[in-house]
């Protein structure tokens, strides 16, 4: 529950800060997009970094490892990016062209069955193109935002080396004694919502690109990489992700294999929204249709297209860490689900991971 003592000359402090903070982070969005994008590869990348360090491995070398592999996937990704955007960004205005025709074929045709549509004010309201525009733009914002790949790069090898250690110093800091339960909840919960959900976003990523590979469809590594990145968005991503590579299905094979397209996005993302995940998160950890909408809305004003593929799990942070303290736990639980359809429990129990094994030597 809110607190008693709470008075509006608080909430009106509370909420000016707020929005200076928020007026604060869209000026400085070039440094922080890329300083947010090294915290989530961070983060993602801290379990191998673990498994490693408990099979005895030396930090440096475990470091290093997983660094490699970040490298090569980030170098993957814009080299996917650079090639397949630019052609497709070529092609585009060609397909908006063919769309545009192919909605005003079918307003003639309505309009022969005695359907009366005002043509053309429908074709100003409505432009099948914007869906591209909007798949492209999240994209070329991605493809922006790795321009500073060494910056990212470097960033990631500092929060890691300093993970490592972070610990320690909180001892140090405040005693040996001194109990951080709720911190190592926080940091252990938001770890592996982050890290499964990029597993189940990859593996979404994967089956839409062998599924488009084998309908024909242009693009498809172009589609599995968006597929990848809008996972992280539920519901809402997912159609988002779809609606391009159906379009251009249409465009290009027909209705036919443009309604196997849609059926494939489909069966994909109800497996693993809701079968895959709840069994693996529990649906005490989602966040409610409403709040997924609005943070989507709200970080891409805020920090722009990567903004938006980063608003769910920049808002789950939040939820989590309101959620473990009790006097902000109301607020986490209006971000929430309806509580009376919630099933499954969070992550199950496990080892706090403070300890990443012997201090390697230095």
């Amino acid at each position: 529950m809110p607190s008693e003592g709470s008075s509006p000359s608080n909430w009106l402090i509370n909420s000016a800060a707020f929005i200076v903070v928020i007026a604060g982070m869209r000026a400085s969005e070039t440094l922080l997009v890329p300083f947010l994008l090294a915290i989530f590869i961070a983060i993602v990348s801290a379990p191998p970094i673990f498994y490693l360090r408990r099979r005895r491995i030396p930090m440096p070398i475990a470091l290093l490892i997983v660094i490699s592999g970040v490298v090569l996937f980030l170098l993957a990704v814009a080299a996917l990016i650079g090639t397949s955007l630019d052609n497709f960004s070529r092609a585009l205005p060609g397909y908006q062209a063919q769309l545009r025709g192919n909605t005003a074929d079918l307003v003639s045709w309505m309009a022969a069955h005695g359907i009366e549509v005002p043509s053309k004010r429908i074709l100003s309201y409505f432009d099948p193109g914007a869906a591209m525009n909007l798949a492209g733009g999240m994209l070329s914002g991605l493809g922006g935002a790795l321009k500073n790949v060494f910056l990212i790069l470097l960033t990631v090898i500092f929060i890691l080396l300093e993970g490592s250690g972070f610990p320690h110093k909180l001892r140090a800091a405040f005693g040996p004694n001194a109990s951080f339960s709720q911190f190592n909840k926080f940091r252990i919960t938001v770890n592996r919502y982050l890290a499964i959900k990029t597993i189940i976003s990859l593996a979404t990523g994967l089956t839409v690109l062998v599924w488009l590979v084998i309908l024909g469809v242009d693009y498809p590594f172009l589609w599995g990489l968006l597929a990848f990145m809008l996972n992280y968005i539920p519901t809402i991503g997912s159609i988002i992700a779809a609606v391009p590579p159906v379009l251009l299905a249409l465009i290009q094979l027909g209705p036919g294999t443009a309604g196997l397209t849609a059926a494939g996005y489909l069966v994909v993302n109800v497996v693993t929204g809701n079968v895959i995940e709840p069994r693996f998160m529990g649906r005490s950890l989602g966040l409610s249709t409403l709040v997924v909408f609005v943070s989507l809305v709200f970080w891409g004003w805020v920090l722009g297209p990567v903004g938006m593929i980063l608003s769910v799990p920049l808002t789950m942070t939040i939820k989590i860490a309101l959620d473990s303290n009790k006097d902000t736990r109301w607020i986490a639980v209006f971000l929430g689900p309806d509580v009376s359809s919630a099933s499954g429990t969070a992550f199950p129990a496990e080892p706090d991971l403070t300890d990443t094994g012997p201090t390697p030597d230095r």
